[in-house]
């Protein structure tokens, strides 16, 4: 079992929360728009995975991919910033996901938090909002969730306060 601490669109600011919510993680992962600094304490902090998103420089678009395929406890994970969500794919991911899906389609940038289900794929998708202080969002938002035998589960979404 792996447990996972899930963020998104930091834009250059790490609340001190996230410490705290996911000091019991395995791994961290950040679905992009890390902004400056971001990811050197995070990965000082926990292993980290992520994805580089549109507002990223050049330093973290050399360490980061735009899209990340791996697997985690056996579930096929599939990770980008722009990606959409069902039914509403982004057109750079919509001929992949549907010809080759993952088990998990993860993406940030839209600063909505999202859990659904595409059973037309058999694909769940998590956006874990936006955990910055920059953007339109209200509040600050992370997801925990723990993977096993390619299960998610133990599902939270935490809310860290307003932006």
């Amino acid at each position: 079992m792996k447990k996972i601490g899930l963020i998104s669109d930091t834009h250059g600011y790490l609340d001190d929360a996230v410490y705290k919510y996911f000091d019991s993680c395995d791994e961290i992962w950040h679905a992009g728009d890390f902004g400056p600094d971001v990811a050197p304490k995070l990965a000082d902090f926990k292993p980290l995975r992520g994805v580089y998103g549109n507002i990223d420089d050049k330093i973290i678009r050399e360490e980061f991919p735009e899209h990340l395929r791996f697997s985690c406890e056996e579930l096929d994970v599939w990770m980008t910033h722009i990606g959409g969500y069902p039914g509403k794919y982004a057109p750079n991911v919509k001929s992949i996901i549907y010809t080759k899906p993952p088990g998990l389609f993860i993406s940030g940038h839209s600063h909505i938090l999202k859990v659904m289900f595409d059973p037309k794929i058999n694909c769940m998708h998590i956006n874990p909002g936006a955990a910055g202080k920059s953007g339109w969002h209200q509040k600050k938002t992370l997801i925990r969730f723990c993977v096993t035998e390619k299960k998610i589960h133990t599902l939270e979404a935490i809310e860290i306060g307003l932006r």
